[in-house]
């Protein structure tokens, strides 16, 4: 095939990739301060997607233009969710809290079941058979918006944790536990604030993705079980791990679409994560344990 084919290839997986980063971003947020791991993580990404699916059937609302909208609502879902059923388990043992959101999950697959049925949905808008020609390139349009509103929303979540008070005191939980508790600050409070930023996080690439693919309630685990393999291959906890994990990811699945078969794709996504787990057991931009 000529090389056009697999740059095109190539930049439509970077870009879809981007999606999937900002879902994992979510996730690695999520595990990296309040040290819980989302077991929900996807099924509360099919939520926002299907929340877009509604806005544009009702009332033609373009999903990117309802993507704050939609994070706001996960926010709120995922600060509920940390306050009311979360907090409490933060102590207690690991098996407890695997068990407790893979019941969170189990019922938010089946509550969209009862709601939607079991046949995907998808949002078709005007500029869905659009594309760019760059060059030998030719971009999808649809990927492209939803890749640059990746970067611009991953960009504005680094900004907050750096150089806001509350992204400050987010990452001195992350840091050192006990010393936040003893110089004053509500700890509980900062992590239903995680969790809730890491749910805004998942609602954002979910009205991105229902762009890209059809939503069903099955897509939850399918999407959860993805994310942890961004976040491992990336680095548990980092944050421009997840990003990059995602684009390799994305890329990966893109090409092996392309040389192999569609079916083929989550094999290379798994390869990919023994190899990173038997070279570098801590992902590619993830610290070793001291």
């Amino acid at each position: 095939m000529p090389l056009e084919v697999y740059l095109n290839v190539a930049v439509s997986g970077l870009l879809t990739g981007l999606v999937y980063g900002l879902m994992a971003l979510g996730l690695s947020v999520i595990f990296g301060v309040v040290r819980v791991v989302n077991f929900a993580h996807g099924e509360m990404m099919t939520i926002a997607m299907y929340l877009a699916v509604v806005l544009f059937a009702q009332f033609k609302l373009d999903p990117l233009l309802m993507m704050l909208p939609i994070a706001a609502l996960l926010f709120c879902l995922g600060y509920a969710m940390q306050i009311g059923i979360i907090n409490p388990f933060i102590n207690r043992p690991e098996h407890m809290q695997f068990i407790l959101l893979v019941a969170v999950a189990i019922i938010m697959v089946n509550g969209l079941l009862i709601v939607f049925g079991p046949d995907a949905q998808s949002v078709q808008t005007s500029y869905s058979y659009d594309s760019f020609a760059l060059g030998p390139l030719i971009v999808d349009a649809t990927k492209l918006y939803a890749g640059i509103a990746a970067i611009v929303t991953a960009l504005a979540l680094f900004g907050f944790f750096r150089f806001t008070t509350i992204g400050t005191a987010i990452r001195a939980c992350a840091d050192n536990y006990t010393g936040a508790l003893v110089v004053g600050l509500d700890v509980k409070r900062l992590y239903a604030l995680t969790f809730g930023i890491g749910s805004a996080c998942v609602g954002a690439a979910g009205a991105m993705l229902v762009l890209l693919i059809d939503v069903t309630p099955a897509l939850g685990p399918a999407f959860t079980l993805l994310a942890f393999i961004i976040v491992i291959v990336g680095g548990l906890g980092s944050m421009p791990g997840a990003l990059l994990g995602g684009v390799l990811i994305g890329m990966t699945e893109a090409m092996a679409g392309l040389l192999f078969s569609p079916s083929a794709k989550s094999m290379f996504a798994f390869a990919i994560l023994v190899l990173v787990l038997l070279f570098r057991p801590q992902g590619i931009m993830g610290k070793k344990p001291s």
